[in-house]
């Protein structure tokens, strides 16, 4: 059986957002997520003790300063990936700029 604690969060907990106070209802409560204070999601007590209600935005800004002072005390931040483009839309732009006036005369001579 699947642990739904986002299901027991929304039950026990007022449809608010945690950090910047915003009401959720409706189609909105789906932006409404469940933090989990520890950054354990396995840690779920029954009374929600663990849980905050964030929304996306709060959500995705709590992890991403938790990442930002785990590389400020020393972690190593994530390695680069090399870029997966291959594909330059500018290939041969210079060729396709040029004066065709410009070449005539540079082959004339």
């Amino acid at each position: 059986m699947s642990d739904d604690y986002r299901a027991r969060a929304l039950k026990i907990l007022p449809w608010v957002c945690a950090k910047c106070g915003r009401e959720f209802a409706g189609k909105k409560l789906a932006e409404l997520t469940v933090h989990h204070k520890d950054h354990n999601y396995r840690n779920n007590p029954p009374d929600g003790s663990n849980w905050e209600m964030l929304c996306t935005y709060c959500h995705d800004n709590e992890h991403s300063r938790e990442l930002e002072s785990q590389w400020q005390n020393g972690a190593a931040p994530p390695v680069a990936r090399e870029p997966t483009a291959t594909h330059n839309p500018f290939a041969g732009l210079n060729r396709l700029l040029r004066d065709p006036n410009q070449e005539d005369q540079d082959n004339s001579d």
